[in-house]
């Protein structure tokens, strides 16, 4: 099945952006995303049911960070299509340092220009010798407040990935060296059991606890949509639909977020039809809209990774009353920082 994997990722990168600026201003809807709030939920339907200018803002800040199961959705999807149907070289030590090392890179460079505006500018972090430590690693995320010591805040993601690639590798990958390989009739069933058993132990914590926001900070909050990703590129047959069949289908996987983000026991499932969503909205896009999240998904890393910094540099505005010429600003200036990052970025990869 070809996954419109660049456009996708284009798709994505927009929502964690805005996500990221517009949860910040004071009047948006804030968003259920380590753990479930009804007040915000309250907040959205009081919008939905009196709908302003301001409500595309508040759908943004709410759902946009959604594009974090999207981008592991093609992670899973991507290592399948290159280790197990590619045949690329996946030896444990190799694997692991190669991924790990692409990761540093990104957020290493990110992180160094973050750091030098965040105390250029008004209002910098307070940075703690462990948190540094912790994010440099990338093992912040296991820390008992992991909110508390990831700064910039969506940098969570790095020890995400990591973690991720661990256990893809270990256990996961269908090959030596992983326990999927040393038992292959069992790898289609461990790939579910993980993904039920990782879905429905959510259901263990309170809706609101410091425990449910330490899960899914972690690996277990992704390994459902990671799993069924995984069992999607090894099973999935090809078909070819007309992009009126894929309206159709991101317009029911769209209402079944919306239904679903109302209450706590179906809130867990949401990330599946935000992916199906995702999906379909990419696969009826006509080829001219297609183009321009294809190259816009071709920088998505380099964005993910400097869009704090813009942010820090330019909300002022939406918060002195220019809100949407702020997110303008924003948007504009993120592109472009990344269209440097990413040279930046590869330049160094080359003199490794």
């Amino acid at each position: 099945m070809q996954v419109p994997s660049s456009a996708l990722r284009g798709v994505a990168i927009l929502g964690i952006v805005l996500h990221n600026y517009l949860h910040w201003l004071s009047f948006t809807v804030r968003e259920n995303e380590y753990t479930f709030n009804y007040h915000n939920v309250k907040r959205l339907l009081v919008e939905l049911s009196n709908p302003s200018l301001d409500l595309a803002a508040h759908l943004i800040s709410f759902l946009g960070h959604y594009g974090v199961p999207v981008f592991v959705m093609l992670s899973a999807y991507g290592l399948v299509m290159k280790y197990e149907k590619g045949g690329a070289p996946c030896g444990v030590r190799s694997f692991l340092w190669r991924h790990y090392k692409k990761l540093f890179l990104m957020m290493a460079v990110g992180y160094t220009a973050f750091v030098l505006i965040d105390y250029m500018t008004p209002a910098p972090r307070h940075y703690l010798l462990e948190n540094v430590i912790g994010q440099l690693f990338m093992v912040s995320n296991l820390y008992a407040e992991p909110n508390h010591a990831i700064w910039p805040g969506p940098y969570w993601y790095f020890g995400l990935m990591v973690q991720l690639y661990v256990i893809y590798r270990l256990v996961l990958y269908r090959g030596p060296g992983s326990l999927s390989g040393l038992f292959p009739r069992l790898a289609t069933p461990l790939a579910i059991g993980i993904g039920v058993v990782t879905l429905l132990v959510q259901y263990m914590f309170d809706p609101m606890s410091d425990s449910l926001n330490w899960y899914r900070y972690n690996v277990f909050g992704s390994l459902p949509v990671f799993t069924a990703a995984l069992l999607w590129a090894r099973h999935a047959k090809e078909a070819e639909h007309p992009r009126l069949y894929h309206a159709t289908v991101c317009v029911v996987a769209m209402a079944l977020v919306l239904i679903g983000s109302l209450t706590f026991w179906s809130w867990v499932f949401v990330p599946f039809a935000v992916c199906v969503a995702t999906y379909s909205f990419v696969k009826a896009l006509p080829a001219v809209l297609l183009q321009g999240l294809t190259w816009l998904g071709s920088i998505s890393a380099a964005m993910f990774v400097c869009h704090p910094i813009t942010r820090k540099v330019l909300i002022p505005i939406s918060h002195r009353g220019e809100v949407y010429a702020g997110v303008l600003l924003y948007i504009v200036a993120t592109i472009f920082l990344a269209m440097l990052f990413r040279r930046l970025i590869a330049g160094v990869e080359q003199k490794r």
